[in-house]
């Protein structure tokens, strides 16, 4: 066994406390769908490197048409159901309930994603935003099938690694800003106690079930909430002590302690850059060549 895999199960003596609780909320989004945001509304407006969190749910012919992004990436995990993303420079592809999309969206992307099957499809998108030196590189993808995703289990917790390590087992993503970031599910009466590393901001979004988060006596917390980790401590510690499995993902990144500004769909670090990329995209320059003589098959 090795050192990190024992860390990831022995009790620490700090672990990190819930410093903030916040209840999702339902809104619509894109063309008929429905998103339950916690990052990135105006009570929580971004969590360095973190600038929101969506748990979407959309049905056909809802969904999420053409728009662009510049400055910072999207990491898309289905949970339920399939989406299919199209972008401008040709690409398309599907992912499926269990499979993750990493996108980098650098200079410039338009893309779409639109409902794949009948039903309503269901996941957590997660925007992360990139450090000044590499927000206008190429448009990049990283894309893993449920199969590929690195997977861990231990004393009754089950962990899908999309970033970073657990359990001494580490994720082949590379993330530019670095982070880590896991789904677990918990067996009733297990318990977790996962490294993070010093100095990273770090949250969690419970799915299904109820915990107990950051201490062993702390009153559990319920699906669709965003709890917010204190900056002291070793790592998160969670309790089952339901009678019911406990999904929840886990997502902690370096903070970059750069300038921010956002305008809808760009992130930039000055206005004077947002302005540029607003003009770049309706003239078609600077990475958005192709975002006008483009449409989806959406």
């Amino acid at each position: 066994m090795s050192s990190s895999s024992a860390a990831a199960t022995a009790p620490f003596e700090n672990p990190r406390a819930v410093v903030r609780k916040l209840l999702s909320e339902s809104q619509p989004e894109g063309r008929g769908a429905t998103v339950r945001r916690s990052i990135g509304r105006h009570e929580l407006r971004n969590l360095d490197p973190f600038l929101l969190l969506d748990e979407f749910a959309v049905s056909k012919p809802g969904g999420f048409p053409d728009h662009p992004h510049r400055g910072f990436e999207t990491v898309t995990y289905m949970i339920e159901g399939a989406v299919t993303h199209q972008d401008f420079s040709g690409r398309k592809g599907t992912i499926r309930a269990g499979d993750v999309q990493w996108m980098t969206a650098g200079c410039g992307i338009v893309h779409s994603e639109m409902p794949a099957t009948d039903g309503v499809q269901k996941g957590l998108q997660l925007w992360i935003n990139l450090p000044a030196k590499d927000k206008m590189i190429e448009p990049q993808y990283q894309e893993l099938q449920s199969k590929d995703i690195s997977q861990a289990s231990k004393d009754g917790v089950e962990v899908r690694i999309i970033a970073g390590e657990a359990f001494g087992v580490r994720s082949p993503v590379y993330t530019r800003t670095p982070t880590m970031y896991m789904y677990f599910t918990m067996r009733p009466g297990s318990q977790l106690h996962q490294p993070i590393p010093a100095g990273w901001n770090a949250f969690v979004y419970i799915i299904e079930g109820e915990g107990a988060f950051g201490g062993v006596n702390a009153a559990p917390a319920t699906a669709h909430h965003c709890l917010v980790l204190g900056a002291d401590g070793d790592g998160l510690s969670v309790w089952n002590r339901s009678g019911e499995s406990l999904l929840f993902a886990l997502a902690a990144g370096q903070p970059l302690k750069e300038p921010l500004v956002q305008q809808g769909l760009f992130v930039m670090n000055t206005r004077a850059e947002i302005q540029q990329a607003m003009e770049d995209y309706y003239h078609g320059r600077n990475g958005f060549e192709k975002a006008k003589q483009w449409s989806s098959a959406a």
